[in-house]
């Protein structure tokens, strides 16, 4: 098994920035892609942004050039640098990651960070 345990969300004003940050603890694991979705008040859950083991990151079209993805392999941690913020942007943010565990690929959750963008 792997936890992800995320932190850094929050109230920020439309324009401001927040910083998420996500750490996988566990045993034997290895993963393969660590990222962010996001789920607003009636709405489904969508990918935010993800990242490979070697680096290679991909962004939904609304966040390109406001968000920054980032990850230490050797922390096993994934971070969120979200900047220019609108009120659209509020959501859960959850921490998702793809792991191998005792040779098994899984996908893996965390609770959920709240961000919150006032106008």
């Amino acid at each position: 098994q792997v936890q992800l345990v995320e932190s850094g969300g929050g109230l920020v004003q439309a324009g401001g920035s927040l910083r998420l940050s996500c750490a996988a603890s566990g045993r034997n694991f290895n993963t393969n892609v660590m990222g962010w979705y996001r789920q607003a008040p009636g709405k489904g859950r969508e990918l935010v942004a993800r990242i490979t083991s070697c680096g290679s990151s991909n962004y939904a079209d609304s966040v390109k050039g406001r968000f920054t993805i980032s990850e230490d392999n050797a922390k096993n941690t994934v971070t969120l640098q979200m900047n220019s913020l609108k009120p659209e942007d509020a959501a859960v943010y959850y921490c998702y990651c793809n792991a191998e565990v005792s040779g098994r690929l899984s996908a893996y959750w965390g609770q959920g960070t709240q961000v919150t963008v006032s106008s």
